[in-house]
């Protein structure tokens, strides 16, 4: 009788911890990751993420999880509301211009201390939004100094404890973001790498040309991403200081893959698979591998609900993963679909893919063989590209095809990942092409995506022509938080020195009032 008291003791103090202490939710994301990088998820390196190794070594690790849409800002707002962008009005650099739920917002109204580090704006897509706890580009060593992560962290860990309130806490990194770290000309105020590497040692991924400047760029690139692991290094490190870590889920993710042509900005798999790792103390057993489950970004809203144990609003596309954590099974996970409507400037590129394991299809709304592609992620990489093309059919034919692409693209993806053979014309595809076809549309259809007029029309040149002319507009309406200082990595120096000098300019001026 004495042991079945103590016994029956021990489990309602544990309930009665658990429900006085909610889970803390810690996630950490990096800026343009690709997956090739990391040695548990296929990469050509070894020892390139040790603190990322042991971070695997410790949680649920899924092979199979996606991004919804490979740019930033967009892919953090399907993070925020849920929703893809179709549903939420995200679907490009923008903000919010209707009130639906955040997870952000939710947590704050249900008492959580709220705290952001680093890539502010694209991760605060209501622009009424108040984070309880903010530092950016500029606090963060360019979000590009782990001692400084590592003492945000801490004081925000500390603060969660001081005030008796659970946590949610986004961590982001700007590594390894462009400009990569080239040791001869170093971004200002960001710290060396803890490991750096030549351009003799890295992997040149399929979907890239192996040439000499292409190594280089892939260098730095490289440098940056040991800098990315260093920083998570350090955040998990103040996690363990604060005494908070057994109590707290912390998941790892990318918005993106890397910034290279054929990754970030497309609807490859280089472009949307991500690292998906999950440490929940009690929950998720350590070392373990899920690689039967598609999982994507649309499913982190609702997750984090779940293990909260809050109420899942109304609207939300995604579902909670905490079956899976657990180690059960979930239908309707043997796909993913991913998009691009809007890149950070000009018309709409609107892209539609579905994967599986075995073979990818995406459709190319605005390619019409006249169109040029062209994203801010080219760099050395595809400036050498163009330049061997020129004495190389096949190089320039990859050159043309990233330019202009074609309205539809098919992809054996176990045996081309970099999906650098379209399939589309082969005869012995062409029964599998229209079941992956069908599928897509179903789902554009059950998400009411505004694509699907488009994709209706794909075998016709000019209804499809008319059809990108009459595409959504974006809704550009919030302006950003006024705690939370501007994003700067993206756009050129030029771009980011003006803005600072106007914020100087203004500063001085609001001074100047204040003596008068």
């Amino acid at each position: 009788m004495r042991y079945i008291l103590i016994f029956v003791f021990c489990s309602l103090a544990t309930f009665v911890r658990s429900a006085e202490s909610p889970t803390n939710i810690l996630l950490i994301t990096a800026d343009d990751l690709g997956y090739e990088a990391l040695d548990f998820l296929d990469g050509g390196l070894a020892g390139v993420t040790p603190n990322l190794e042991k971070l695997a070594s410790q949680s649920l690790s899924f092979e199979k999880a996606h991004v919804n849409v490979a740019i930033c800002a967009p892919s953090r707002s399907v993070i925020a509301t849920g929703r893809y962008g179709h549903n939420s009005g995200l679907f490009g650099f923008n903000r919010l211009s209707k009130k639906i739920p955040t997870v952000f917002g939710t947590f704050q109204k249900n008492g959580f201390l709220t705290g952001v580090l680093g890539k502010v704006t694209h991760s605060t897509c209501d622009p009424d939004f108040v984070w309880d706890f903010v530092h950016d580009y500029a606090d963060l060593g360019a979000g590009r100094s782990p001692s400084k992560y590592h003492d945000y962290a801490a004081e925000f860990f500390s603060r969660s404890k001081k005030e008796g309130k659970p946590f949610y806490f986004m961590v982001n990194s700007h590594d390894p973001h462009r400009p990569f770290h080239n040791p001869d000309k170093p971004v200002k105020n960001a710290e060396e790498p803890s490991r750096l590497f030549t351009p003799e040692e890295v992997p040149v991924p399929s979907y890239l040309t192996d040439l000499p400047e292409v190594r280089k760029e892939l260098s730095h690139y490289y440098n940056s991403v040991r800098r990315l692991d260093d920083t998570v290094g350090r955040v998990l490190e103040a996690l363990e200081q604060s005494g908070l870590a057994d109590n707290t889920l912390v998941m790892f993710i990318t918005d993106n893959g890397s910034a290279f042509p054929f990754a970030k900005a497309n609807a490859y798999l280089a472009s949307t698979r991500t690292a998906l790792l999950v440490r929940w103390p009690g929950v998720t057993k350590a070392g373990s591998v899920d690689n039967k489950h598609f999982v994507s970004t649309i499913d982190i809203f609702p997750t984090f609900m779940e293990v909260a144990g809050l109420q899942k609003p109304e609207g939300v596309d995604g579902r909670s993963l905490v079956p899976l954590f657990k180690g059960e099974q979930q239908q309707g996970r043997e796909y993913v679909f991913t998009q691009v409507d809007y890149t950070i400037g000009g018309p709409p590129k609107p892209m539609r893919c579905i994967q599986d394991g075995s073979y990818g299809y995406i459709f190319n709304a605005f390619s019409d063989g006249k169109f040029k592609y062209r994203n801010n992620n080219e760099g050395l990489t595809f400036k050498a590209m163009e330049k061997a093309g020129k004495d190389d059919a096949a190089i320039q034919q990859r050159v043309d095809m990233y330019r202009h692409r074609v309205p539809q693209e098919f992809y054996d993806l176990e045996k081309d990942p970099g999906c650098t053979v379209n399939l589309m014309d082969a005869p012995e595809h062409q029964q599998r092409i229209g079941q992956y076809q069908k599928k897509l549309r179903q789902w554009m259809v059950e998400t009411n995506d505004h694509c699907l007029a488009a994709f209706d029309v794909r075998d016709d040149p000019v209804k499809l022509a008319s059809a990108i002319k009459s595409y959504p507009k974006l809704v550009k309406l919030g302006k950003p938080e006024k705690k939370s200082k501007p994003d700067k990595t993206e756009g050129d120096e030029k771009k980011r020195k003006r803005r600072e000098q106007r914020l100087k300019r203004k500063s001085a001026e609001a001074a100047n009032q204040d003596k008068k």
